[in-house]
């Protein structure tokens, strides 16, 4: 993060003259604001260009609500917000401050997720940087086109697993894009220092391809040994252009070589491994904490075994070891559930590399098919779900983990809502009002024996 010196914050509490958006000189090079001052609009020779009264950015922040509200769709009001982030945007981040809960699901999930699967419909002007397969040899030159001289910031994507919805190609452009505006909004992240950055290396979306308003290259997605050495490319010509660079990878579908490649070597993280591990393991002390249970006596049932699952666990053994478990000891908390059922090493099939280490060998030579097996043979105190798969947790298994624990730890954690394992509502209703509960994309609040209960988001 760029130091508090630097932060938007500070700035933006300079008068006057709205900084350009990161695109603005050449998009809107005199665009005329109503906060500014007539001797701005003067300097600026944008005079005349707007109504002659001089507004509060209070004032402009309550027409801009009213005409948010008058959109009948969380797509339409997502298009207004973006843009509104384009055009003016102080205004946007005054308003995004203002009314946090309200927009947060709006720039974010669940809705980011419509506008990348409708990205090369709604696409109205740049808002970030497109490095295609074709320009490689060149991206470091491409790079330079950034119209920003200091980005301190990226988030990149190769659009290959954009949230629960697969493969979207350059349409996932809609993550960078939307993470950086809550990091400029949330951390004070000056939005000049930051670069949405999407890699085309094809898409096997058989839909997309032949969507004649895709925006993409028309090619089958390149190789994995293609693509790394792609992104070697990039890693190097990224650090060139802007040494020191902080590099977030977002939704790869298999994200594990790059940040193995990289860790050591660049400022980067992924943020699917990392980033979702860091936060859900914050959820997982506080809960433990409030259920007072020891970390030996955890049973962690996992519904999905990809990447961001994997991750989250490995973070959660690290902590467990910390408080005094050994790395096996650790391991055998957790069960992993994929589509075959429990990873096991006598299943009979060859796992991925990254499944290994969860493997179990303690089932006795049974395999079990399905989670409500798992979850009979397990009893977990903790229930999370990536997997992508609305419903998964049902009541009949919401209801046994209540049986089994006072207070169970239920994270359904897949993006976006309509992809949630279960809702809040369903959670609650099944356990009384017991559960621990957290989700990955935002729930509607639920009243408990005339009681408001907030669910908590990861």
């Amino acid at each position: 993060m760029p130091p508090t010196s630097r932060s938007f914050h500070s700035q933006s509490k300079k008068p006057n003259i709205t900084p350009a958006p990161v695109i603005d000189q050449y998009t809107q090079p005199r665009h005329p604001d109503t906060s500014h001052s007539i001797e701005a609009r003067k300097a600026l020779r944008n005079y005349g260009l707007a109504p002659p009264n001089v507004e509060s950015h209070s004032l402009q922040a309550q027409r801009c609500m009213r005409q948010l509200e008058s959109k009948t769709t969380p797509i339409e009001r997502y298009i207004y917000l973006s843009n509104l982030r384009n055009s003016n945007v102080h205004l946007f981040y005054r308003l995004m401050l203002d009314n946090f809960t309200t927009l947060a699901p709006l720039i974010y999930t669940p809705v980011v997720g419509e506008a990348c699967q409708k990205w090369s419909e709604i696409y109205r002007q740049p808002e970030g940087l497109y490095l295609s397969y074709k320009d490689r040899g060149s991206l470091i030159d491409m790079l330079r086109n950034w119209p920003q001289p200091n980005v301190e910031m990226t988030v990149v994507t190769d659009g290959s697993r954009i949230l629960g919805l697969g493969d979207l190609g350059v349409n996932g452009m809609g993550i960078p894009v939307g993470k950086l505006a809550l990091y400029t909004g949330c951390a004070g992240i000056r939005p000049d220092l930051t670069l949405p950055l999407t890699l085309d290396l094809g898409t096997n979306n058989e839909a997309l391809l032949a969507d004649p308003l895709y925006m993409g290259s028309r090619m089958k997605r390149v190789s994995e040994k293609e693509e790394a050495e792609f992104l070697d490319e990039l890693m190097v010509a990224l650090n060139e252009v802007w040494p020191g660079i902080v590099v977030q990878f977002e939704d790869f579908k298999n994200p594990f070589p790059a940040l193995e490649r990289y860790q050591n070597k660049y400022s980067c993280f992924n943020d699917d491994i990392q980033g979702t591990g860091a936060v859900i393991l914050a959820g997982i002390i506080s809960a433990m904490r409030k259920t007072g249970a020891a970390v030996e006596d955890q049973r962690a049932v996992f519904m999905g075994a990809g990447s961001a699952g994997v991750g989250v666990a490995k973070q959660i053994v690290e902590y467990f070891i910390k408080e005094g478990l050994t790395e096996e000891q650790a391991r055998k908390c957790f069960w992993f559930v994929d589509t075959k059922g429990l990873i096991t090493n006598d299943r009979g099939d060859k796992l991925a590399a990254h499944k290994v280490y969860f493997s179990r060998d303690d089932n006795e030579g049974k395999q079990f098919k399905t989670l409500p097996e798992v979850v009979d043979f397990v009893k977990p105190t903790i229930l999370m779900g990536l997997c992508t798969i609305r419903g998964i947790f049902d009541e009949p298994i919401l209801k046994k983990m209540a049986a089994w624990n006072e207070n169970p730890i239920i994270f359904p954690l897949s993006n976006p809502s309509d992809n949630a394992e279960c809702t809040y509502e369903e959670a609650m209703n099944a356990t009384n009002g017991k559960a621990i509960f957290a989700s990955g994309s935002p729930f509607p609040d639920y009243v408990h024996n005339g009681k408001t209960m907030h669910p908590s988001q990861g």
